[in-house]
Protein backbone atom coordinates (compact mmCIF):
# COMPACT_ATOMS: atom_id res chain seq x y z
CA UNK A 1 0.00 0.00 0.00
CA UNK A 2 1.23 3.44 -0.45
CA UNK A 3 -0.26 6.50 0.64
CA UNK A 4 0.86 10.21 -0.04
CA UNK A 5 -0.08 12.62 2.02
CA UNK A 6 -2.80 14.84 1.19
CA UNK A 7 -5.40 17.24 3.42
CA UNK A 8 -5.57 17.32 7.27
CA UNK A 9 -7.90 14.63 8.85
CA UNK A 10 -11.41 16.22 9.37
CA UNK A 11 -13.49 15.61 12.36
CA UNK A 12 -16.80 13.91 11.70
CA UNK A 13 -19.83 11.81 13.19
CA UNK A 14 -21.32 9.28 11.95
CA UNK A 15 -20.55 6.64 9.72
CA UNK A 16 -18.66 7.86 5.64
CA UNK A 17 -20.90 7.92 3.04
CA UNK A 18 -20.41 6.06 -0.13
CA UNK A 19 -22.05 6.01 -3.53
CA UNK A 20 -21.27 2.96 -6.09
CA UNK A 21 -21.03 3.40 -9.58
CA UNK A 22 -20.89 0.34 -11.45
CA UNK A 23 -22.89 -0.97 -14.33
CA UNK A 24 -22.78 -4.69 -12.87
CA UNK A 25 -25.55 -4.97 -10.59
CA UNK A 26 -23.87 -8.32 -9.28
CA UNK A 27 -20.32 -5.82 -8.70
CA UNK A 28 -21.83 -3.74 -7.25
CA UNK A 29 -23.99 -6.05 -4.35
CA UNK A 30 -20.32 -6.92 -4.11
CA UNK A 31 -19.38 -4.08 -3.05
CA UNK A 32 -21.86 -2.97 -0.73
CA UNK A 33 -21.72 -6.04 0.87
CA UNK A 34 -18.39 -5.50 1.91
CA UNK A 35 -18.45 -1.61 2.83
CA UNK A 36 -21.24 -1.81 4.85
CA UNK A 37 -19.75 -5.31 6.58
CA UNK A 38 -16.78 -2.76 7.60
CA UNK A 39 -19.58 -1.40 10.10
CA UNK A 40 -18.08 2.53 9.77
CA UNK A 41 -19.20 2.69 5.96
CA UNK A 42 -22.71 3.34 4.39
CA UNK A 43 -23.13 3.16 0.91
CA UNK A 44 -26.66 6.10 0.36
CA UNK A 45 -26.89 4.99 -3.33
CA UNK A 46 -26.12 3.01 -6.84
CA UNK A 47 -25.15 4.27 -10.15
CA UNK A 48 -25.52 1.72 -13.57
CA UNK A 49 -23.88 4.43 -15.19
CA UNK A 50 -21.29 7.28 -16.12
CA UNK A 51 -24.09 10.05 -15.94
CA UNK A 52 -26.12 8.80 -13.16
CA UNK A 53 -23.35 9.06 -11.31
CA UNK A 54 -22.56 12.29 -11.73
CA UNK A 55 -26.32 13.22 -10.91
CA UNK A 56 -26.70 11.21 -7.99
CA UNK A 57 -23.22 12.12 -6.39
CA UNK A 58 -23.65 15.93 -7.37
CA UNK A 59 -27.14 15.33 -5.51
CA UNK A 60 -26.48 13.79 -2.51
CA UNK A 61 -22.48 14.99 -1.56
CA UNK A 62 -21.20 11.24 -0.37
CA UNK A 63 -17.83 11.50 1.06
CA UNK A 64 -16.44 9.04 -1.79
CA UNK A 65 -17.45 7.88 -5.08
CA UNK A 66 -16.50 4.41 -6.09
CA UNK A 67 -16.64 4.89 -9.90
CA UNK A 68 -15.59 1.78 -12.16
CA UNK A 69 -13.47 2.75 -15.39
CA UNK A 70 -15.86 1.01 -17.73
CA UNK A 71 -19.11 2.24 -17.66
CA UNK A 72 -21.82 3.25 -20.14
CA UNK A 73 -22.43 6.65 -21.53
CA UNK A 74 -19.72 8.53 -19.44
CA UNK A 75 -16.55 6.02 -18.69
CA UNK A 76 -14.98 6.11 -15.14
CA UNK A 77 -12.67 9.10 -16.09
CA UNK A 78 -14.98 11.18 -17.71
CA UNK A 79 -16.86 10.95 -13.68
CA UNK A 80 -13.64 11.32 -12.16
CA UNK A 81 -12.84 14.43 -14.29
CA UNK A 82 -16.41 16.17 -13.35
CA UNK A 83 -16.59 15.23 -9.64
CA UNK A 84 -12.73 16.05 -8.59
CA UNK A 85 -10.66 17.75 -11.78
CA UNK A 86 -9.28 21.07 -12.03
CA UNK A 87 -13.04 22.04 -12.80
CA UNK A 88 -15.23 21.23 -10.24
CA UNK A 89 -16.49 23.68 -8.14
CA UNK A 90 -17.25 21.65 -4.94
CA UNK A 91 -14.93 18.51 -5.87
CA UNK A 92 -15.67 15.23 -4.17
CA UNK A 93 -13.17 12.45 -2.99
CA UNK A 94 -13.94 9.57 -6.10
CA UNK A 95 -11.85 6.30 -5.96
CA UNK A 96 -11.26 4.63 -9.23
CA UNK A 97 -11.88 0.27 -9.41
CA UNK A 98 -11.33 -1.38 -12.14
CA UNK A 99 -10.72 -5.08 -13.53
CA UNK A 100 -7.93 -3.39 -15.81
CA UNK A 101 -4.29 -2.45 -14.38
CA UNK A 102 -3.29 -0.22 -17.47
CA UNK A 103 -1.07 2.54 -17.17
CA UNK A 104 -2.54 4.93 -19.14
CA UNK A 105 -5.85 4.72 -16.81
CA UNK A 106 -3.49 5.11 -14.02
CA UNK A 107 -2.62 8.17 -14.74
CA UNK A 108 -5.35 9.49 -16.55
CA UNK A 109 -7.51 8.90 -12.71
CA UNK A 110 -4.93 10.66 -10.35
CA UNK A 111 -4.55 13.22 -13.06
CA UNK A 112 -8.21 13.86 -13.21
CA UNK A 113 -8.18 14.10 -9.87
CA UNK A 114 -8.97 10.14 -8.28
CA UNK A 115 -7.85 9.61 -4.72
CA UNK A 116 -7.16 6.60 -5.33
CA UNK A 117 -6.89 3.58 -8.53
CA UNK A 118 -7.71 -0.11 -6.85
CA UNK A 119 -7.80 -3.20 -8.77
CA UNK A 120 -11.55 -5.20 -7.85
CA UNK A 121 -9.28 -8.10 -7.14
CA UNK A 122 -7.68 -6.44 -4.64
CA UNK A 123 -9.65 -7.43 -2.07
CA UNK A 124 -12.33 -6.24 0.65
CA UNK A 125 -9.46 -5.35 3.43
CA UNK A 126 -7.87 -2.62 0.44
CA UNK A 127 -11.57 -1.48 -0.50
CA UNK A 128 -11.77 -0.14 2.72
CA UNK A 129 -8.52 1.06 3.05
CA UNK A 130 -8.81 2.94 -0.22
CA UNK A 131 -12.36 4.39 1.15
CA UNK A 132 -10.65 5.28 4.39
CA UNK A 133 -7.80 6.90 2.49
CA UNK A 134 -9.88 8.59 0.75
CA UNK A 135 -11.80 10.21 3.21
CA UNK A 136 -8.61 11.22 5.51
CA UNK A 137 -7.24 12.97 2.51
CA UNK A 138 -4.62 10.44 1.29
CA UNK A 139 -4.23 8.57 -2.05
CA UNK A 140 -4.48 4.98 -2.01
CA UNK A 141 -3.25 2.72 -4.88
CA UNK A 142 -3.19 -0.72 -5.49
CA UNK A 143 -0.22 -2.64 -4.63
CA UNK A 144 0.74 -4.26 -7.53
CA UNK A 145 -0.18 -1.13 -9.55
CA UNK A 146 2.23 0.87 -7.33
CA UNK A 147 5.41 -1.06 -7.66
CA UNK A 148 5.24 -1.17 -11.07
CA UNK A 149 5.07 2.24 -11.25
CA UNK A 150 7.90 3.15 -8.61
CA UNK A 151 10.00 0.57 -10.94
CA UNK A 152 9.53 3.34 -13.90
CA UNK A 153 10.52 5.79 -12.06
CA UNK A 154 13.47 4.05 -10.70
CA UNK A 155 14.89 3.03 -14.11
CA UNK A 156 15.28 6.63 -15.40
CA UNK A 157 18.30 8.61 -13.80
CA UNK A 158 17.72 12.34 -13.03
CA UNK A 159 19.59 13.18 -16.11
CA UNK A 160 17.47 11.70 -18.69
CA UNK A 161 14.19 13.20 -17.24
CA UNK A 162 12.18 16.12 -18.93
CA UNK A 163 11.71 17.90 -15.81
CA UNK A 164 10.47 21.46 -17.40
CA UNK A 165 8.90 23.21 -16.42
CA UNK A 166 10.49 22.43 -12.41
CA UNK A 167 14.16 23.25 -11.81
CA UNK A 168 16.15 19.41 -11.41
CA UNK A 169 15.92 20.09 -7.75
CA UNK A 170 12.13 20.29 -7.86
CA UNK A 171 11.93 17.61 -10.16
CA UNK A 172 13.88 15.66 -7.56
CA UNK A 173 11.67 16.46 -5.04
CA UNK A 174 8.56 15.57 -7.14
CA UNK A 175 9.37 12.23 -7.66
CA UNK A 176 9.98 12.02 -3.91
CA UNK A 177 6.49 13.03 -3.60
CA UNK A 178 5.52 10.31 -6.18
CA UNK A 179 7.66 7.48 -4.01
CA UNK A 180 5.39 8.40 -1.24
CA UNK A 181 8.37 10.16 0.66
CA UNK A 182 6.91 12.34 3.92
CA UNK A 183 8.73 16.03 3.69
CA UNK A 184 11.01 15.18 6.53
CA UNK A 185 12.36 11.84 4.90
CA UNK A 186 12.70 14.26 1.28
CA UNK A 187 14.67 16.72 4.08
CA UNK A 188 16.79 14.20 5.19
CA UNK A 189 17.40 12.78 2.06
CA UNK A 190 18.48 16.04 0.13
CA UNK A 191 19.82 17.47 3.45
CA UNK A 192 17.54 20.42 3.46
CA UNK A 193 15.50 21.99 6.08
CA UNK A 194 12.03 20.65 5.89
CA UNK A 195 10.56 24.41 5.64
CA UNK A 196 12.97 24.37 2.30
CA UNK A 197 10.85 21.04 1.37
CA UNK A 198 7.73 22.81 2.01
CA UNK A 199 8.72 25.87 -0.18
CA UNK A 200 9.80 23.61 -2.94
CA UNK A 201 6.58 21.59 -2.98
CA UNK A 202 4.51 24.79 -2.61
CA UNK A 203 6.30 25.90 -5.98
CA UNK A 204 5.89 22.52 -7.57
CA UNK A 205 1.54 22.81 -7.19
CA UNK A 206 2.02 26.37 -8.82
CA UNK A 207 4.12 25.75 -11.74
CA UNK A 208 2.22 22.41 -12.83
CA UNK A 209 -1.16 24.10 -11.46
CA UNK A 210 -1.27 20.85 -9.29
CA UNK A 211 -4.24 20.65 -6.52
CA UNK A 212 -2.10 18.21 -3.91
CA UNK A 213 0.39 16.16 -3.74
CA UNK A 214 -1.46 13.02 -5.64
CA UNK A 215 -1.27 15.37 -8.60
CA UNK A 216 2.18 16.42 -8.59
CA UNK A 217 2.69 12.19 -8.42
CA UNK A 218 0.22 11.67 -11.15
CA UNK A 219 2.34 14.32 -12.68
CA UNK A 220 5.67 12.31 -12.19
CA UNK A 221 4.16 9.06 -12.96
CA UNK A 222 3.17 10.74 -16.16
CA UNK A 223 6.58 12.02 -17.05
CA UNK A 224 8.18 9.22 -16.66
CA UNK A 225 5.57 7.28 -18.90
CA UNK A 226 6.40 9.88 -21.78
CA UNK A 227 9.93 9.46 -20.90
CA UNK A 228 10.10 5.82 -21.20
CA UNK A 229 8.13 6.36 -24.74
CA UNK A 230 10.44 8.89 -26.52
CA UNK A 231 13.29 6.52 -25.06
Amino acid sequence: MTSIEGAEDAERVGPITVLIADDQETVRRNLRRILEADGLVRVVAEAVDGVEAIELAQELRPDVVLADIRMPRRDGLAVTRALAGPGAENPLRVVVITTFDLDEYVYAALRNGACGFLLKRSGPTLLIEGVRAAMAGDVLVSPQVTVRLLQHLARHSASSRPWKPLTEREFAVACMVADAKTNPEIAAELSITVGTVKTHVSTIQRKLRARNRVAIAAWAWGTDSKAREAG
